[in-house]
């Protein structure tokens, strides 16, 4: 329990320091494909495709210095969450991401307004740290392993992905909407039946 707890600390830190998240992704990848419900090339496309989408975008130069786009990959199906300043830029990042072959599905959660400052992403990190480290409090679930869940925080909301059971995505979606400064739960789950 406590080198979880270290272990999500040092993840927040680096993540909290730009470029360095993508090597935090690449090793909670590594440490958590085990436990996976999706293949080890579905992993890896996932993480491809994000890596792919986000340098797409970073090449837009619009996009990527006047706004606030996040992108979170799981079984192809695509989340955008952020800030835009403006339709016609939300309309860009939703045309870009779309163009990709292997994007199954595009979830929109992007606002239209003046991005969020480092106080609420600091503030959004923490929460997601709360919410993974709540998960590890859900041991009467035969079977359930918090790192299928996929946790993203933007600015007080809480997504949620992963494959799981309708029982597991209730009892997770419980526990994030149980902490102090979470605003809302989105669940963006994809169901499955689990024996």
């Amino acid at each position: 329990m406590y080198r979880t707890l270290r272990i999500l600390t040092a993840l927040v830190a680096l993540s909290l320091s730009g470029c360095v998240a993508l090597v935090a992704t690449g090793m909670v990848t590594a440490a958590s494909v085990a436990h996976d419900r999706r293949s080890t090339a579905e992993v890896w496309k996932d993480n491809q495709l994000k890596l792919t989408i986000v340098d797409t975008l970073n090449r837009d130069k619009q996009i990527a210095l006047e706004n606030n786009v996040s992108v979170i990959s799981h079984n192809r199906i695509v989340l955008l969450v952020g800030q835009v300043r403006d339709q016609a830029l939300r309309e860009r990042v939703l045309g870009i991401v779309r163009s990709f072959d292997d994007v199954r599905r595009v979830i929109d959660e992007l606002e239209v307004r003046e991005p969020v400052g480092v106080a609420v992403r600091t503030r959004d990190a923490t929460i997601t740290a709360r919410v993974k480290t709540g998960l590890l409090n859900i041991v009467d679930l035969p079977g359930f392993d918090p790192t299928r869940v996929n946790v993203t925080t933007e600015d007080g909301t809480v997504y949620l992905m992963g494959l799981v059971s309708a029982e597991e995505g209730e009892r997770v979606a419980a526990s994030a909407s149980s902490l102090s400064g979470v605003l809302q739960v989105v669940k963006v789950f994809e169901y499955i039946e689990v024996p």
